[in-house]
């Protein structure tokens, strides 16, 4: 994507990336989602990111981890809301 994503174009990929329906992301779908969205890290980058995103430490990332971190990267508006979060 060149433009900032929505918030729908977000959750889309999100729930897309989502293999195991549980409405989070491990880390192979976690790249699968930054893929999808055009960024480029490194294997490196995207695991230390996959760690400051998992807030809660359980190994997962949830829909408000995942809009939090694309919100630090200039990915995302801050203070959006949704049905997730």
């Amino acid at each position: 994507m060149t433009t900032k994503p929505t918030e729908g174009d977000l959750l889309a990929v999100f729930t897309r990336a989502d293999l195991g329906g549980d409405e989070q992301l491990d880390l192979m779908e976690f790249t699968l989602v930054l893929d999808s969205l055009g960024m480029s890290w490194s294997k490196a980058e995207v695991q230390d990111r996959f760690e400051k995103a998992d807030t809660n430490r359980d190994g997962l990332i949830s829909f408000p981890e995942f809009r939090a971190l694309l919100e630090t990267q200039g990915w995302a508006e801050g203070g959006l809301q949704t049905a997730r979060g």
